[in-house]
């Protein structure tokens, strides 16, 4: 049955094409033809509309397409952590053109930039030489979000190198969790990321560590993991400006204290109209990279989001 029939409107603005299917990377790290199954399994089931791209570095695109039709978003993978890096990188972007021109359904681009650009200088000079590469090799068109290392005093690396994202064009990444402890951002380190985006306007993916839909304790690890909901919440709530909030927002491990309405979003006393949230949704927190699919749906059905209006 399509659970999509009865859905509240807000239930579908909020979740509407919000998970890029990651089954390629840790810890799922799926073989190639496995992660494709899975996919291609995923965009003929009943919540397919909650799909969105299948997330796969260039350099395994160009020499194995696997045997989907995409939609892709492209990791630019394999760039050198130096000065160097825009020159390793120029291949990668002439391989997504070169793929476009053959008709692979490339939609986005996502790029780690390296962290001498955060530490050492300022990263605006190499995200426009990043933009001109882009042009030059016509992709231009493409949404291309920018991962900044989390080094040194965060705010003020967040805030500069968000400000420089918006001036060049580029989207921004947010790195929610990983294999170790300290791969996970604190709470106030995602707050100072959606303030930042929210100030200069860029829109988001966020990846890693988000399978589940709240904050949590997981209790294989031991680590707390950000929740999805949370991210999405806190990206409608961050151009309101008031950073309590998000603070608290961010750092919610209640689920009970969420509850869609047919035309809003809640969050305790706090309210996000059905506006807000396709707005939040389009130009702010656009869609995160998860491994599985299976994960959030179940998460998302136990909470009871799907039921019957």
């Amino acid at each position: 049955m399509d659970t999509s029939v009865a859905l509240r409107p807000s239930v579908r603005s909020a979740f509407s094409r919000l998970v890029d299917y990651a089954g390629l990377f840790p810890p799922a790290q799926l073989p190639l033809a496995q992660a494709t199954a899975q996919y291609r399994e995923a965009r003929s089931g009943p919540h397919a509309w909650m799909l969105g791209r299948f997330i796969v570095p260039v350099t395994t695109l160009a020499s194995s397409q696997p045997a989907g039709d995409g939609p892709f978003s492209v990791i630019l993978d394999g760039g050198s952590d130096s000065p160097e890096w825009l020159d390793s990188i120029k291949p990668r972007i002439d391989s997504v053109a070169a793929l476009r021109g053959k008709g692979v359904a490339i939609e986005a681009m996502e790029v780690p930039l390296p962290a001498i650009f955060t530490e050492d200088c300022a990263p605006e000079e190499p995200l426009q030489r990043l933009r001109d590469l882009l042009e030059s090799a016509r992709v231009a068109d493409l949404p291309i979000y920018v991962e900044f290392a989390r080094r040194g005093p965060w705010q003020a690396v967040v805030e500069r190198a968000m400000s420089a994202a918006m001036h060049a064009g580029c989207g921004a990444k947010l790195r929610c969790g990983g294999l170790t402890a300290e791969a996970f951002p604190s709470v106030d380190e995602v707050v100072e990321f959606l303030v930042a985006a929210a100030a200069s306007r860029v829109p988001f993916k966020a990846t890693a560590g988000l399978h589940h839909p709240v904050r949590h304790v997981d209790a294989s690890s031991g680590f707390t993991m950000h929740g999805f909901l949370n991210i999405l919440a806190g990206a409608a709530l961050a151009p309101r400006g008031n950073r309590p909030t998000l603070e608290r927002l961010v750092a919610e491990e209640d689920p009970t204290a969420f509850n869609f309405e047919d035309a809003s979003l809640c969050w305790r006393d706090e309210r996000i109209e059905l506006g807000e949230l396709e707005s939040s949704r389009r130009t702010a927190f656009v869609a995160y990279g998860s491994c599985s699919f299976s994960e959030p749906v179940e998460d998302l059905e136990a909470l009871g989001v799907f039921s019957t209006p």
